[in-house]
């Protein structure tokens, strides 16, 4: 699920006969729940609205964890590869990497 730029993930729990979710873009635990679709959704929403709220009121940024940097450690025959291959499709090791992601990504 999907709201105001924020992620939920959603579980079904058997036991309980319920749906549990939590926000997965931000470091701040928000979780949610609900019976049915209509409440689990409903409630996501709510948490994410109360969320943007309550940093609202104390004056503070919503958490944005993800800064677009990734740190990615390889074996430096991989990273020579890399380097070529970027090199002939005329293109940075970062605009190479990216793209190449962004193909096999379900997001891209």
């Amino acid at each position: 699920m999907k709201y105001k730029g924020y992620t939920g993930h959603v579980e079904f729990d058997d036991e309980a006969d319920i749906f549990h979710g939590e926000i997965l873009d931000t470091n701040d635990v928000i979780t949610f729940q609900g019976t049915t679709p209509d409440e689990i959704k409903s409630a996501f929403h709510d948490s994410v609205d109360d969320y943007l709220e309550f940093c609202n009121e104390r004056n503070e940024s919503p958490e944005k964890p993800f800064s677009g940097k990734l740190v990615l450690r390889m074996t430096p025959e991989l990273h020579h590869n890399i380097f070529v291959h970027a090199k002939q499709s005329g293109k940075s090791i970062n605009s190479y990497i990216t793209d190449s992601l962004d193909k096999i990504s379900n997001y891209g």
